[in-house]
C-alpha cells in the first residue's frame, strides 16, 4: 500500500484545492434556492470550469483524468461545504453504464447534459415482488413495430419524483430463465404513462419512489445491449453503484461519537471514563481504521491503473451497520434528550437523530448486508454458492405462493 501522493498526485490535489476554496457556493449564492437547484448550480460551476466527471472523456463532458485524480478531487470537495447527493446516481450508475452499452451518438447527446447538472437520472431496479432478488423482476414490456410498452411497477427508486431520465431493466420473455429473459433500457421520466409517487419516510423525508408504468412506449433505439441481456448490463451498473455508495456516506462517525461521549454524563462522570463507552470506541475505532485502509488500497490500485477487488463490497457490509450501531449508542449516551429531534435543540442539529432513523436504509440501498456477504463468499473466497431451486426453469413456470 502506498499512502503518499506521488508529485503529480500532490500537484493535482494543491490545484483542486485551490479551485473550492476560491469557488466554493457562498451563502448568498444559495440563499433562497432549494435543494435541487443549489445542486444544480454547484455542478454546473464545476462543469464549466472543468472540474465535472473529470475521469469522463472530454466528449462527455469530463476532463480525461485519471481514476485517481477521480478520488483526489472526491476527497478534497468533501472538505466544503458543497451541495451533494443529487447526482450519485447518474454520475456513478447510469453514466458508466451508457457509456458501456449505449451509442457513441447517444453518449454525445446525454452525457455532457448530465456531466453538467442540466439533466438528472434515476435507476429503477427494485420491485415489490423481488426483494433482494433482482433477477425475479416481473415489470415487462413487449415488443410493438419499433417500440417497446411497458407495464408494472418498480420502487425504492431514489430521486424518480425530479429526474428527466433513468435506466431499468425489463422482463421481455417470461419463457426464459429468470436471469435470461431480461433487457435494459433508457427512458424519458417524462414520458406519457408514467406515474411517480413518493414514499414518505420514517426520518421524515421522501426521496424515494413507487413509479407506475402503464402502456408506456420506449423505443428500441434506447435499448442498452440485446434483447435477453439486461442482466449482463445490469451487472455493469451495481458494479458502479457498489463504489458510489461505499460505506454509506457521511452523517455519524467515530469521531463525532467520541466528541460525544467527552460532553455527556454517566453518573456524574464524563461518560468517556466509562470502561464499556471505551470499549464500545474502541472497536468502532478499529472497524474505522480498518475500512480507512481498506479504502487506501482500492486507491492505490487505482493509482497504478489496476482495477480494485472486493473492497467496496466489504467496505458496505462493514460501514453501513457500524454507522446504525453508532448512531444508535449515541442516542443511548444523550438518555431523554436523544428522543428530541429538532435541528434547534438536539445536539449536532439532530445528525444523531436523523442517521438513526436513515441507517437502516443504508443496509438495504445498493445491496443488503445479506448479497454483500454472499459476494465475498462465493467471488472472494471461493465458497458455494447458495442453493437455487429456481436454476434453468423458465420465468414463468417458477412456484409462487399464488400457484
Amino acid at each position: 500500500m502506498d499512502f503518499n501522493d506521488s508529485t503529480e498526485e500532490a500537484t493535482f490535489r494543491q490545484e483542486a484545492r485551490d479551485w473550492l476554496k476560491a469557488n466554493e457556493p457562498t451563502e448568498a449564492e444559495l440563499e433562497g434556492l432549494d435543494g435541487i437547484e443549489a445542486a444544480k448550480l454547484w455542478q454546473k460551476r464545476k462543469y464549466d470550469a472543468g472540474w465535472a466527471c473529470i475521469r469522463w472523456p472530454k466528449e462527455h463532458g469530463g476532463r480525461g483524468a485519471s481514476a485517481i485524480e477521480q478520488v483526489i478531487f472526491g476527497q478534497e470537495e468533501s472538505k466544503f461545504d458543497t451541495p451533494e447527493g443529487l447526482f450519485t446516481i447518474g454520475h456513478g450508475m447510469c453514466a458508466p453504464t451508457m457509456m458501456a452499452w449505449a451509442t457513441e451518438e447517444q453518449n454525445k447527446r446525454y452525457l455532457p447534459k448530465l456531466a453538467s447538472g442540466e439533466e438528472i437520472w434515476c435507476q429503477m431496479f427494485s420491485e415489490t415482488a423481488g426483494g433482494s432478488d433482482l433477477a425475479a423482476l416481473r415489470t415487462r414490456a413487449e415488443k410493438d413495430g419499433d417500440d417497446w410498452i411497458i407495464n408494472g411497477q418498480k420502487i425504492w427508486t431514489s430521486g424518480a419524483h425530479y429526474s428527466d431520465y433513468g435506466v431499468i431493466v425489463l422482463r421481455t420473455d417470461p419463457t426464459a430463465p429468470k436471469h435470461q429473459g431480461l433487457t435494459y433500457f433508457f427512458i424519458d421520466m417524462k414520458s406519457p404513462g408514467i406515474e411517480t409517487k413518493p414514499i414518505k419516510q420514517i426520518s421524515g423525508g421522501a426521496n424515494f419512489n413507487e413509479v407506475y408504468f402503464t402502456d408506456v412506449r420506449v423505443p428500441d433505439a434506447h435499448r442498452l445491449g440485446a434483447v435477453g441481456q439486461g442482466w449482463q448490463v445490469a451487472i455493469t451498473t451495481l458494479m458502479n453503484e457498489r463504489a458510489s455508495i461505499g460505506g454509506g456516506g457521511g452523517g455519524v462517525n467515530f469521531k463525532s461519537v467520541f466528541k460525544l461521549a467527552q460532553t455527556v454524563n454517566i453518573d456524574d462522570e464524563p461518560a468517556i471514563k466509562d470502561k464499556s463507552v471505551r470499549r464500545r470506541l474502541a472497536d468502532w475505532y478499529i472497524q474505522e481504521s480498518g475500512l480507512k485502509f481498506t479504502g487506501y488500497r482500492s486507491m492505490t490500485a487505482l493509482s497504478r491503473g489496476e482495477i480494485p477487488g472486493p473492497e467496496n463490497s466489504i467496505g458496505k457490509l462493514v460501514g453501513a451497520p457500524k454507522q446504525q450501531d453508532m448512531a444508535s449508542f449515541a442516542l443511548d449516551l444523550l438518555e431523554s434528550s436523544g428522543a428530541i429531534w429538532d435541528p434547534e435543540l438536539s445536539q449536532e442539529a439532530g445528525m444523531f437523530q436523523a442517521t438513526y432513523m436513515a441507517s437502516p436504509g443504508i443496509r438495504i440501498a445498493g445491496g443488503t448486508d445479506e448479497i454483500m456477504a454472499n459476494i465475498i463468499a462465493e467471488r472472494v473466497l471461493g465458497m458455494p454458492q447458495d442453493i437455487r431451486v429456481d436454476k434453468g426453469i423458465p420465468f414463468n413456470e417458477i412456484p409462487t405462493s399464488n400457484s
